[in-house]
């Protein structure tokens, strides 16, 4: 990154017009591995998900808000993963690593807007819970079919606005000489590694943007199991504390893995990122924890486990 005291005319301008992902070139004799591996991955990612919405869809017993914003969770998941995923296969499979400059900037808009959209569907589920656990005569009022729409109706739209401008942010900085990016995908900071001049604005603007969408949803998701879990200690039967913890453990998992992940990522001093560290980080947040959200949903819930067990029995009939 360019010190913050040059004049643009002491910068050796290029034009660059594309990146190259070097991704996982450091390690050639891993490639095929690394492909086969992250295929088997990313078809995991895709038929967990598209079987919790299936049961969800076809399940009466799970037409219920919990499940509806589940079933939000998993669409997005899909979304979440196919932004970054297909390419770092094809990456994988060629020489030639080039992303034009449109290419990177719609990747990386894609990646923040589905990654603050999960943020926000996970402080929505949260809520659920915690109006279930903590006001269960209320809940069938408060938590109405209008209201979950709504929800996730402002989830889904809320993050769009914000990384246009994020994104236009990045990529109105001025590139010079190197165009390699030493990532598998189009991330805030690799790609402010590669800028010049002064990055101090659109780097307070990360910080802006992360307590924003990461901090401020964390804690309001901690706020809410704060609440919860107390609530859940005061229940008088040892069978009623465990339902209720049943219910909420698969999703407090995820929430961990999730925000610590981006937190520890977006949200630590510029001096401690490190190239191995970032790919780790990224490859956590971005592969690992989304192969494991349907497998934490399925096994950790009873319920779902029966309708589960249902719909294979019609397949097995068929």
């Amino acid at each position: 990154m360019g010190s913050r005291g040059q004049s643009p005319p002491q910068w050796n301008h290029t034009t660059l017009v594309e990146f190259i992902l070097l991704g996982f070139s450091d390690v050639p004799d891993l490639q095929g591995f690394l492909f086969g591996l992250f295929l088997i991955i990313y078809l995991i990612i895709l038929m967990g998900n598209i079987l919790i919405i299936v049961i969800i869809k076809i399940d009466p017993s799970l037409q219920t808000p919990m499940y509806f914003f589940l079933g939000n969770f998993s669409s997005l998941e899909i979304c979440y993963v196919s932004v970054t995923v297909p390419r770092l296969l094809v990456d994988l499979c060629r020489q030639n690593r080039s992303i034009s400059f449109l290419a990177c900037a719609t990747q990386m808009y894609f990646f923040l807007m589905f990654g603050a959209t999960e943020c926000f569907i996970l402080t929505a589920m949260a809520y659920d819970r915690y109006v279930a656990i903590c006001h269960p005569l209320l809940y069938p009022l408060v938590m109405n079919s209008r209201l979950c729409v709504r929800l996730a109706a402002g989830c889904w739209g809320s993050g769009i606005p914000v990384h246009i401008g994020f994104t236009s942010q990045v990529f109105s900085l001025p590139f010079c000489a190197s165009n390699q990016l030493n990532h598998f995908f189009c991330d805030v900071p690799p790609v402010l590694k590669l800028a010049c001049g002064d990055t101090f604005t659109t780097e307070m603007l990360v910080y802006v943007v992360a307590i924003l969408v990461v901090t401020v949803p964390f804690m309001l998701i901690l706020g809410s199991y704060v609440n919860i879990i107390s609530t859940i200690l005061r229940l008088p039967s040892a069978t009623g504390r465990a339902k209720a913890f049943s219910t909420c453990s698969s999703h407090l998992t995820v929430v961990a893995l999730f925000f610590g992940s981006g937190i520890i990522t977006y949200m630590r001093p510029k001096s401690s990122h490190s190239v191995g560290m970032d790919k780790f980080l990224s490859l956590f947040y971005t592969i690992i924890t989304p192969m494991f959200n349907p497998i934490i949903y399925c096994l950790r819930n009873k319920d779902f486990m029966v309708a589960l067990r249902k719909l294979l029995l019609k397949w097995s009939v068929l």
